[in-house]
């Protein structure tokens, strides 16, 4: 199954045994309170505020809401808002972790420690999904949040990552272009030895059900005819579901224009723990962050 539109994901979101629920750490902030609740209201995830119980219940009066209708939790002792959350996780009281009013570095050190076992062994990385008005279907950008200059290793784990998380949505064979400037390889640069690398452990099936293709370069993966005119030979050009870029920066530029100039309707989360983890920010649209919610329930109600 390919995702066309975000319909099918909400749906599904909807219809599951178990609502997903959000453990938001650092939840005293109106604007992170606004977004989970309208994930509530739309079905598809039910929050629990972590932080400040007593800011957190004053900013629901404020909304007109009564706060006894939701759960609200203080930090425990000697703990803060994310390793409150985490130890919630692991009690079996929630099913992923967002990202509220607190730094990134102090969301992930609980995730990380490894007593909290919440780790896979794998490296982990930023998912971004989107919907562009331009392409037939949704398109995957890996990794443009989380490692800057990854090396054959983290590629790998990046690509199992995206791959294993797309299998829980539903899809069968997952197609990855590996992109670089130019669709050969050349020894001098280790981005496409490393594309390619990584296409041959797809073919050896180290990644289970998908394709990998790379090295490739953006307009030969994304146009059928600039591959013909080229002589790129591959079944895949201008369809494939998940583009794995080089390093950081080449994934934040992808994106961001993407959403700025393509009008990408955009979404994501952190995957290769054991939970999905939500770090859209401050910034980010309440659909984005809604829509992240809804993923993350679909991700982890595969497995209740």
């Amino acid at each position: 199954m390919e995702i066309t539109s975000y319909d099918s994901i909400m749906e599904r979101a909807r219809t599951l045994k178990k609502r997903g629920v959000a453990a938001v750490a650092g939840a005293a902030d109106r604007h992170v309170i606004e977004a989970t609740l309208e994930a509530r209201e739309l079905g598809v995830a039910e929050p629990l505020f972590i932080g400040d119980a007593a800011k957190i219940k004053g900013i629901l009066r404020e909304m007109g809401l009564n706060p006894s209708e939701f759960r609200v939790e203080g930090q425990l002792p000697g703990m803060n808002a994310p390793e409150t959350a985490v130890e919630i996780i692991k009690a079996g009281e929630a099913d992923f972790i967002m990202k509220g009013m607190v730094e990134t570095s102090d969301l992930m050190r609980p995730v990380v420690k490894k007593e909290n076992d919440l780790r896979t062994g794998r490296n982990m990385s930023h998912l971004s999904f989107n919907i562009l008005p331009a392409y037939h279907k949704l398109i995957v950008l890996t990794d443009g949040g989380m490692t800057p200059y990854p090396d054959l290793a983290k590629k790998k784990d990046i690509v199992a990552n995206v791959v294993n998380t797309l299998h829980t949505l539903g899809y069968e064979s997952p197609k990855v272009a590996c992109l670089c400037c130019k669709e050969t390889v050349d020894e001098k640069m280790p981005e496409t030895t490393d594309a390619r690398a990584l296409q041959e452990m797809s073919l050896a099936g180290e990644f289970g059900a998908c394709e990998v293709v790379g090295p490739v370069s953006f307009d030969i993966a994304f146009s059928k005819e600039i591959a013909q005119i080229k002589g790129f030979e591959g079944p895949h050009c201008g369809n494939f579901d998940v583009v794995l870029v080089p390093n950081i920066h080449a994934g934040n530029i992808l994106g961001k224009c993407w959403v700025v100039w393509g009008k990408s309707t955009m979404t994501g989360f952190v995957v290769g723990a054991k939970i999905p983890i939500v770090l859209t920010s401050r910034g980010s649209s309440a659909q984005e962050k809604y829509l992240a919610l809804a993923l993350s329930s679909v991700v982890t109600g595969a497995f209740n």
